[in-house]
Parts: C-alpha cells; sequence; structure tokens
C-alpha cells in the first residue's frame, strides 16, 4: 500500500489549525505555552537565523560566478538588471506605503519579546550616511557574527567578482563555493522541514495571548499582501508590456497564463522556467534572450518578496508600537530591496531572511511567528508576481532589440 506523503504546505496549514485550536485550549494556562512551547517555537527562529548569513553569503557569490565571464554582463545583462531594480523599488515602496495606510484595518495581534530588540525609546534611528558608512566592513568577521547583511553582501560581491577576473586560477573556489552553496540549501531544507513543528510552536503562545482574534490578522495580512500585488502587476508589469513591450497586456496575460497558474500550484519560479521560456517563446521572445533574461529574473527578480517583506514589517511595528520614521523605513526598504535580489530559489528561503527586514528597523524578529504562518499562502502569489515580472522584462528586451535590429539594417 503506497503511503500517504503530505505537501509542505498541506503539513504547514495543519500545524497553523492545530495552532489556533491548544492555543484556544490553553487561554487559562497561558504559562503552559510560554514556558514549554514557546522555547521549541525559539529553536526553529534560532535555526532560521542561523542559517542566514552562509545563504546570502554563498547564494550571491554563486549567482555572481555562475557568469564565470563579467563580459556576459554586456547590453542585455546591464539593461535587463536595471529593469528588474526599478520594479523592486517600486514595489518596496507601494509595500511600505499601502501597508503604512492598511495597517489600521488589521487586526493587532501581541506579541512577547525576550528583549532582542531595543525598546523604541531608546533606539536611535541611523542617518543616510551611517547606513552608507556602515555598508562597509572594517573587519572579515564581524558582520558574520554580528549579522550585518549589507555587509556580508559587500563582500560576497567583491570576493565574488575577484574570483571571475582571476580566471583559471580561481576555478578550485569557485567550484568550492557552488559545492558549498549546495550543502547550505540543503541545510536550509532540512530546517524547513521542521516548518511546521516550528510553526505549531511559534504560534500556539500568540494565539494563547490573543485569542482567535489572530484569525482575522491572518486573513487581514494575506488580503493585504494579494492586493498588493495585483496592483502592481496592473499598474507596473502592464503599462511596462504596453509602453515598451508594446504589446497588449490582455495578449499577454492571455500568453503566460498556463506558466501563472504553475508558478501559483509549485510555489517555484525556477521549476516554473520552462513553461515561462515556452510561453515567452510564444509572445515573440526570442532564445538568445529568453535563455538570458528570465534566468536571471528567477535568480534576482523577487518583487513578491519585496512587498511582503514591507508589508510584515510595517504591520508588526505596528503591533509592537514601534513607531516608524523617515529612517527606519529607508532600513526597511534597503534590507527588503537586498533580500528580495538575494533571496535563493529555494522554499523557504524568503521566511529565513525576514529576520534581517525586521531588524534592520529594530522590530523584534519575534514577529516572524505571525508571518510564518502564512508564508507559504503568500508565497504562491510571490511566486506568480516574479515568473510575471520575468516575462514582461523579457518582452520589453525583445522590443529593444528588434529596434536596435531594424536601425543597423
Amino acid at each position: 500500500m503506497k503511503k500517504l506523503k503530505l505537501s509542505l504546505t498541506t503539513q504547514i496549514s495543519i500545524a497553523l489549525v492545530l495552532a489556533v485550536i491548544v492555543g484556544i485550549l490553553l487561554q487559562d494556562y497561558p504559562q503552559v505555552a510560554n514556558d514549554y512551547i514557546k522555547p521549541l517555537g525559539v529553536i526553529f527562529l534560532n535555526l532560521l537565523k542561523f542559517i542566514v548569513a552562509p545563504l546570502v553569503l554563498l547564494s550571491i557569490m554563486s549567482g555572481i560566478l555562475s557568469m564565470n565571464d563579467m563580459s556576459k554582463l554586456g547590453k542585455l545583462g546591464v539593461r535587463s538588471v536595471f529593469y528588474f531594480t526599478l520594479t523592486t523599488i517600486i514595489a518596496v515602496t507601494m509595500g511600505l506605503v499601502i501597508s503604512t495606510f492598511a495597517k489600521e484595518w488589521i487586526p493587532a495581534v501581541s506579541i512577547n519579546t525576550d528583549g532582542s530588540a531595543a525598546s523604541n525609546e531608546n533606539f536611535t534611528a541611523p542617518t543616510f550616511m551611517d547606513q552608507f558608512v556602515n555598508m562597509f566592513p572594517n573587519n572579515i568577521l564581524t558582520p558574520f557574527s554580528s549579522m550585518a547583511m549589507i555587509q556580508i553582501i559587500f563582500i560576497a560581491v567583491v570576493f565574488g567578482v575577484a574570483i571571475v577576473h582571476i580566471g583559471e586560477d580561481g576555478e578550485p573556489i569557485r567550484k568550492l563555493t557552488f559545492s558549498l552553496n549546495d550543502i547550505v540549501s540543503k541545510v536550509l531544507s532540512y530546517i524547513i522541514s521542521l516548518a511546521p513543528f516550528g510553526i505549531f510552536c511559534m504560534l500556539t503562545p500568540v494565539v494563547v495571548n490573543n485569542g482567535p482574534s489572530v484569525l482575522g490578522t491572518y486573513a487581514g495580512l494575506v488580503a493585504l499582501a494579494y492586493f498588493c500585488f495585483i496592483v502592481h502587476v496592473l499598474c507596473v508589469y502592464s503599462p511596462m508590456v504596453r509602453f515598451l513591450g508594446g504589446m497588449s497586456p490582455i495578449r499577454f496575460f492571455k500568453e503566460m497564463k498556463p506558466a501563472i497558474l504553475f508558478a501559483f500550484s509549485s510555489d517555484s519560479s525556477v521549476a516554473t522556467l520552462p513553461y515561462t521560456m515556452e510561453c515567452t517563446r510564444k509572445l515573440g521572445v526570442k532564445k538568445e534572450v529568453g535563455s538570458f533574461v528570465l534566468p536571471l529574473g528567477a535568480t534576482i527578480n523577487m518583487d513578491g518578496t519585496a512587498i511582503y517583506q514591507c508589508v510584515v514589517a510595517v504591520f508588526m511595528a505596528h503591533c509592537c508600537g514601534v513607531e516608524l520614521g523617515a529612517s527606519q523605513y529607508i532600513a526597511i526598504a534597503i534590507a527588503a530591496t537586498i533580500v528580495s535580489i538575494g533571496t535563493p530559489a529555494v522554499s523557504g528561503s524568503s521566511l529565513a531572511l525576514m529576520p534581517m527586514v525586521l531588524t534592520s528597523a529594530n522590530i523584534p524578529v519575534e514577529c516572524v511567528a505571525v508571518a510564518a504562518g502564512i508564508d507559504r499562502i503568500v508565497d504562491m502569489g510571490r511566486t506568480v508576481m516574479s515568473i510575471t515580472g520575468d516575462a514582461s522584462c523579457a518582452i520589453v528586451m525583445q522590443k529593444m532589440a528588434n529596434e536596435e535590429s531594424n536601425t543597423q539594417a
């Protein structure tokens, strides 16, 4: 008899339901949840934080080294990176603005913290120049012990480019980097496999402290995230396709339907890549353009992740009473942009990098407990956003290539 194996999404959904049920049953016994269940959730949270630094370092280095030859980053590469960066900046801005206005409409939750983030009264927001200076480490080890992600990214870029530039002499390190990246990705998969248990242990105390009202919070966050996704698609991707790609958005979405449906069900932009390539080919994107732009986009274009990270950060700050000023908004925007560009194509990696965005604005990392319960539900929308953005870029790049060919002719 074939053994029934539940998908991770189903397991997490079951954990979410059980957390609500157990949390309601333990309403009169909060010490049980806080003293015996929550510590196990903290272990899962610590494992997520433990894997962040090597995950960011090795995934970014591997992305740079996969080019092998920096000359590949020619006109098409520069234009594509600019396109992805522009849409990500718009996504971050949209996520911050919409969530700031909508946060009052979502039921707030009470989150017990262990003091890992300083109180808002004692927190001095860094200036823009402080943030700029802090991008450059004065010690190669300190960024990893202090979880200074921007500095870790700087280290990854510098060493990645250097390895590419020295050519064959750097080949052993290049192979080692790819191997280490595979190992870290496998370790992450081990941690994510514990997600149902970890999420149950993190969410149960939240339900105990808030009661069934936490379900309204989940529904509100999911609705807000998907509303932002829809606005971004209609107000950014559609105009890009129409005015820069010279194509009707209706035709674009009609032909992209198979890839969109597969992305929504698979939660993986990389797994959807063959479908995305086939759909864009039918839309007129040539192989030499699609084979470069689409894999690049699957690696660095995560607008849905950027939006959701902003939505979570703003709402959790509201729940914890952290007043966000201009500097904190800038910090969230920078962190969310970095996370969206540096998120590896591994299931659960967005959740693993969420602490980076929260801590950038002094928001307690315990807030990940609330977001974790609906991460997989939102991830389906994030994946659709990713492959739609990749395809829109391919359409625009093909239009530019056609115009240049016509001019030269």
